[in-house]
C-alpha cells in the first residue's frame, strides 16, 4: 500500500493512515510534519490537503526507513529537549525527556545573576550545557568530548540557540582541564553494560556504542568521574551523575568513597532512581 504514496494522488489523512500501518502514528505524524514543514495543528487543520507527489515519495521513504528501525530524530536531524529544538545526528545520542531530570537539578544549584563555572562532561549534542546556558547566561560553562564529530554538532547547536557562555573543546573527561575548577560538574555518561541486550533493540542500535556502553557492569565511566572529580571541584561545589536504573546504590556508594556530602539520588518522572549526586564539603 505505501507504494502507491510515490504513484497517485493521496491526502495528508490518507498518507497518515497508510503509514500507521507500518509505524507508530505519532512517529508518522512527526515525519509528515518534517516533511511538509508544519505544525501537528496544520495536519488537523488540512487534513484533506493532496500531497506534491515529492512530497508523498519523501515521507514514503521516511516511512520505511523509520519501520526499518531508524530513530524519527536521526531522520529529521532534530529533537525536542527541555523546550528546545536540538539537531542530532548519528555522531550524538538523542536527547531524552529523562535527561531533563539532570537539568532541573543542575538549574536548581546554579544562582540565577551569579557567576558560576560549570562543566558537562560527554556533552554530545550539547543539550545538556546549552539547556542550562539558556537558563543561566551569567553561569561560564564548559563543554567537553572526546569526539569530533559530536562536538561539530554541539557547535551547530550552540550557534542555532544563539549561546555564547559556552565553551566546546575536545577533552576525555578532565584531560585538558588541569588546574581548572568549577562550582558544578553534570554529566550524562555511557552507563549501559557491555552486552546488553538493549543496546540490540530500538533506537540503541543505531546510536553510537561508544555513547552508550561503559565496561562489563555500565560502570567504567562513572566510576572514573566520580574519582576525579573532586580535583576539579570548588569548595561546596557539587557533582551530579545520570545513571542506569539500577545503578543509583552504586553510585552513592562511589561518591561517598570519594569524599562526597550530602550524597543522594532523585527519581525521575517514573519513579526510577535516574540522577545521583553530592557535594564536595568545604574543609
Amino acid at each position: 500500500m505505501l507504494t502507491m504514496l510515490a504513484m497517485q494522488q493521496i491526502t495528508i489523512l490518507e498518507a497518515l493512515r497508510q503509514a500507521g500501518r507500518v509505524i507508530d502514528e505519532i512517529d508518522a505524524r512527526m515525519l509528515l510534519q518534517y516533511v511538509l514543514s508544519v505544525s501537528h495543528s496544520y495536519l488537523l487543520a488540512h487534513h484533506e490537503q493532496d500531497l506534491a507527489p515529492g512530497q508523498a515519495l519523501s515521507f514514503r521513504t521516511l516511512t520505511m526507513r523509520r519501520a526499518h528501525g531508524e530513530p524519527v530524530a536521526y531522520l529529521t536531524g532534530k529533537r525536542e529537549f527541555y523546550s528546545l529544538d536540538f539537531a542530532v545526528t548519528p555522531a550524538v545520542l538523542i536527547p531524552r525527556h529523562e535527561t531533563e531530570l539532570l537539568v532541573d537539578l543542575s538549574l536548581a544549584r546554579i544562582p540565577l545573576d551569579l557567576p558560576c563555572k560549570v562543566l558537562d562532561l560527554g556533552t554530545g549534542s550539547g543539550a545538556i550545557a546549552l539547556t542550562i546556558a539558556k537558563h543561566r547566561p551569567s553561569a561560564d560553562i564548559i563543554a567537553v568530548d572526546f569526539s569530533a564529530d559530536a562536538l561539530k554538532v554541539a557547535g551547530k547547536n550552540a550557534e542555532q540557540l544563539n549561546v555564547s557562555n559556552v565553551r566546546i573543546m575536545e577533552a576525555d573527561w578532565f584531560k585538558g582541564l588541569a588546574g581548572e575548577q568549577f562550582n558544578l560538574i553534570v554529566s550524562n555518561p555511557p552507563y549501559v553494560a557491555y552486552g546488553d541486550p538493549h543496546l540490540d533493540q530500538g533506537d540503541l542500535r543505531f546510536e553510537p556504542g561508544i555513547a552508550l556502553a561503559a565496561g562489563d557492569e555500565g560502570l567504567d565511566c562513572i566510576q572514573s568521574i566520580i574519582a576525579s572529580a573532586p580535583a576539579h571541584l570548588a569548595a561546596g561545589g557539587a557533582l551530579l551523575l545520570e545513571h542506569g536504573y539500577d545503578q543509583a546504590e552504586t553510585c552513592r556508594q562511589l561518591l561517598g568513597e570519594a569524599g562526597f556530602a550530602g550524597v543522594f539520588s532523585h527519581p525521575d518522572l517514573a519513579g526510577v532512581m535516574r540522577v545521583s549526586g553530592g557535594y564536595l564539603a568545604v574543609s
